[in-house]
């Protein structure tokens, strides 16, 4: 049996992203629907018992499991509709103010009518299979996802001799939480020459338990035969390629892949949204507007966040903006054009892409490579910051009003570049 029912906006995924955006979406009036694809909502900081969550949304350290619960609290007390162990099928564009979602439930299928969708899907994980690591498939390799869920859900812990590959945030903290249920980690695995995560977790994470971290190295193989027994790690050059000749071994049973997040998006790709390669999520405007009129995105599905509480802000302001689009029939044209934020020197990734100098707007970019001493700056519009250190793995967040944003309304780009100083 087909069910249908009719929302002012429908949410797809209930991480920290999709829940804000569903309690302001609330907040605004908005008749909005949550879709979780999982039996709970939460998303990943369910099984984050670490802290460093917070700071910014809700002005304190929290562990991800204080954060998501806050959130929860708050999404209950309002009364937001929604369902869970539902899987979003497809998406059908009626025309740019009506789309159909449909959706597979335990008690049906249901087609879901709505004049916005905010999509928050979150991201999945790297696995083995991409990135290049030979040998064999035993027992005993996880991703780090996987692991945490296993630990930190279920208690169970999957190994004593650890080798983590990739040092972004997720790789370290696992390293130690390892570490902390008595857990030998062998090494932490990076392939670039500097560590692929925060500052404060090399020092938190690896430092303080004596935990080994092998930078311009890669696993080329990992040996076993029922369980992993184990891995070969070889130095790289200047290209990232292995060096004949510099390659040992570690033993271990067990193998973490920490080796990164994707935008998860095959929903968009399927009806057509283009997308970014530099963030592999959707291109959006100043609204979180993707290339789809009323299709708006938000967390990391968007671009791959640094911190959960950039997730829940992005959240909120699609959902503010899926309020204007109904209002206004739609997000019209800026007077004077979009203007499209152009990737200056030292900066790989940035979003938005466009900017409508309307509204005062939140900027988010990551550099290339370190450096210290620097000027980021937007030239369009005077903007100069000095900063004592950039990184790949630290987002770099500038929030500029309208104000400052009008002086660019003459010019057809803005341009984000870092300098040295």
């Amino acid at each position: 049996m087909v069910e249908v029912r009719v929302y002012d906006t429908i949410v797809i995924g209930g991480g920290p992203a999709g829940i804000a955006a569903s309690i302001k979406a609330k907040e605004l009036g908005l008749k909005v629907l949550l879709i979780e694809n999982r039996g709970l909502l939460g998303g990943i900081p369910l099984q984050c018992v670490h802290p460093g969550f917070g700071l910014h949304y809700f002005k304190e350290d929290l562990t991800g499991t204080e954060f998501i619960t806050r959130l929860l609290d708050k999404l209950h007390s309002h009364g937001v509709e929604y369902l869970l162990n539902a899987y979003v099928h497809s998406i059908d564009l009626v025309n740019p103010t009506e789309k159909i979602v449909n959706v597979v439930t335990r008690n049906g299928v249901k087609r879901l009518k709505t004049r916005t969708i905010i999509f928050a899907t979150g991201a999945r994980e790297r696995h083995i299979f991409e990135i290049n690591v030979l040998g064999n498939r035993p027992d005993g390799i996880y991703t780090a996802g996987e692991a945490q869920t296993l630990m930190d859900i279920y208690g169970v812990l999957p190994g004593k001799e650890v080798v983590v590959i990739g040092s972004g945030d997720v790789g370290m903290i696992m390293a130690r939480r390892f570490a902390l249920e008595g857990a030998k980690v062998k090494a932490v695995i990076e392939l670039m020459p500097y560590p692929g995560g925060l500052m404060r977790n090399v020092v938190q994470c690896l430092q303080d338990y004596n935990i080994p971290l092998y930078l311009s190295h890669v696993v080329t193989k990992v040996i076993g035969k029922d369980r992993v027994e184990k891995v070969v790690v070889a130095r790289v050059d200047e290209n990232l390629k292995p060096i004949p000749g510099t390659e040992f071994e570690i033993t271990c049973d067990t193998v973490i892949v920490a080796a990164g997040l994707v935008p998860y998006v095959e929903l968009l790709e399927q009806i057509g949204v283009v997308m970014d390669p530099a963030t592999r999520g959707p291109i959006v405007n100043d609204y979180l507007e993707t290339t789809m009129p009323g299709l708006f995105v938000a967390g990391n599905a968007l671009v791959i966040n640094d911190l959960v509480d950039y997730a829940a802000e992005q959240g909120e302001w699609a959902a503010e903006s899926a309020k204007y689009f109904i209002e206004n029939n739609g997000i019209p044209t800026p007077e004077s054009g979009w203007k499209k934020v152009v990737k200056g020197r030292n900066v790989r990734l940035v979003a938005p892409h466009y900017i409508s100098c309307e509204k005062s707007v939140v900027i988010y970019a990551r550099v290339s490579s370190p450096e210290s001493n620097v000027v980021v700056q937007i030239p369009e519009i005077g903007l100069k910051m000095r900063m004592f250190k950039v990184r790949p793995a630290e987002m770099i967040r500038l929030a500029l009003s309208r104000s400052i944003l009008q002086k660019a309304k003459s010019f057809d780009r803005i341009t984000l570049e870092v300098l040295p100083q």
